[in-house]
């Protein structure tokens, strides 16, 4: 595909191009020229918007959809829609469907169903078989197939001695595992942060020592093996500080924080919003500052929508009996930069691609582009009509939001929003 790029500031600190306002010429999806005033050689489509910024293309590293099986939730195509209008080339899937993604099988149909796409589709198998936690799953064959990671999605795996083997069979292929960072026997039927606001509302409580307790149990299984492991979705001050020593001990570790976590605190539930019902739950300001903290300073590695679209059914409900979770890839970046500047937004909406599988390749004459289309200053409120996914479980909705995505270039084809 032939682009021209017209006065687009360029956010990449690993091009000689990094801040500055170019024009950018893509002839058959590789970048031929970046200049300034460059003139049009043919008839090719020229991109231009307000305050155009471009960087490499971002990647979400928790994303759940609804195929196979629930796909009145969200189809693999009209997700990845989604998910490239968000500004995201490339996503991690989790694999709770229906049936559970656990075998190459599995892996193979959703590989398929996203073949072609502009957006970049990773899967990732299930840890045990049906997500169960009780048996292995196939992880050697699903990583043949395509597999970039196993995660039993928002499940932990309470049998140590299985996480241990798990850990140490996947090191002889690389094999990265996900443990869920929840100890459900202290968590039991809590549904928001046992603190305060818990007391206040009468909901039970699920306390941060739930996470805690099991993410000092994984590092120390890390340690014992010598494996690689990614905590996704952390939410406590006190995981961030056992995630930061073990780094120093040179652990292969690797951890998550989802955008809702670092922008809502559990007062948000006062009302009793189901869509705040999320998990893990929304903490306290003293875990954002941690978490906010860590991500400045390399402790957390990645950020997530942690994008799970559910029923309008299982949401209005009494809170107590509601489903969990929320969609975010369409308010992800608006999000994240009220808390971020656009420079680290940038960063950590980039810099998890590689411990997935993703090399990231700089925007630089002679390279394929794999970039994202943003500006960072528009604000505004996002409502329903700001949503694409079929479900809208929205946690932001009635927020005020900053930065809006254009599209994306990547795989040699152009999404744009109209």
């Amino acid at each position: 595909m032939n682009v021209l790029i017209k006065s687009a500031t360029i956010i990449d600190p690993e091009s000689e191009f990094h801040n500055t306002t170019q024009d950018v010429l893509i002839e058959k999806g590789v970048v031929t020229r970046i200049g300034n005033y460059l003139k049009n050689p043919g008839n090719y489509k020229e991109i231009q918007f307000n305050n155009l910024h471009i960087s490499q293309g971002w990647f979400d590293s928790s994303v759940s959809f609804g195929e196979p099986g629930y796909e009145e939730r969200e189809t693999i195509t009209n997700g990845l829609h989604t998910a490239a209008l968000s500004g995201f080339t490339a996503i991690a899937l989790n694999a709770d469907t229906n049936p559970i993604i656990d075998t190459n099988a599995d892996i193979a149909f959703v590989l398929s169903k996203s073949k072609d796409n502009a957006v970049t589709l990773l899967p990732m198998g299930a840890l045990t078989s049906n997500s169960n936690g009780t048996h292995l799953a196939e992880l050697f064959d699903m990583k043949s197939a395509g597999a970039v990671a196993f995660y039993d999605y928002k499940k932990s795996v309470s049998n140590p001695n299985l996480m241990k083997i798990a850990l140490q069979y996947a090191s002889n292929f690389s094999g990265l595992v996900c443990s869920f960072p929840l100890d459900q026997d202290i968590s039991r039927n809590g549904v928001m942060n046992e603190h305060v606001a818990s007391t206040k509302l009468g909901l039970k409580g699920n306390p941060a020592l739930a996470e805690e307790l099991q993410v000092s149990r994984d590092l120390f299984l890390l340690e014992y093996t010598g494996g690689k492991l990614h905590i996704p979705t952390i939410s406590t001050a006190r995981s961030v500080a056992l995630i930061k020593e073990a780094k120093a001990k040179k652990l292969d570790v690797s951890c998550s924080v989802a955008i809702h976590n670092l922008c809502f605190t559990d007062d948000a539930l006062s009302d009793f919003n189901t869509n705040f019902k999320v998990q893990p739950p929304l903490r306290t300001q003293k875990d954002i500052g941690a978490l906010i903290d860590g991500l400045k300073d390399g402790t957390i590695d990645m950020v997530t929508s942690d994008h799970s679209p559910i029923d309008i059914e299982e949401k209005k409900l009494e809170f107590d009996r509601a489903n969990y979770g929320t969609i975010g890839l369409e308010s992800a970046y608006g999000a994240l930069q009220t808390v971020l500047s656009t420079e680290k937004c940038v960063e950590v909406l980039t810099r998890g691609k590689s411990r997935f599988g993703v090399q990231p390749v700089p925007i630089a004459i002679g390279n394929i582009l794999n970039a994202t289309l943003f500006n960072p200053d528009d604000t505004y409120v996002f409502e329903k009509g700001d949503i694409s996914s079929k479900s809208k479980n929205a946690i932001f909705e009635g927020a005020q939001l900053k930065g809006r995505v254009y599209g994306i270039f990547s795989n040699n084809k152009l999404v744009l929003k109209k």
